[in-house]
């Protein structure tokens, strides 16, 4: 039953460790597409062709 116990902590401490790395790549701007916008109208369209 301690190894259960023992389990759960080490468990929590990674969720929290995961957690805590997903809120700092979000509050420095890591999901943030700056350039995709502008790129985007460079590259070929494929969505109008029509698939015969």
């Amino acid at each position: 039953m301690s190894a259960l116990f023992v389990l759960v902590a080490i468990s929590m401490v990674v969720a929290g460790a995961f957690l805590a790395a997903f809120i700092w790549s979000v509050k420095t701007d890591q999901y943030d597409d700056k350039d995709g916008a502008a790129m985007r109208m460079l590259y070929e369209d494929e969505s109008g062709k029509q698939i015969k």
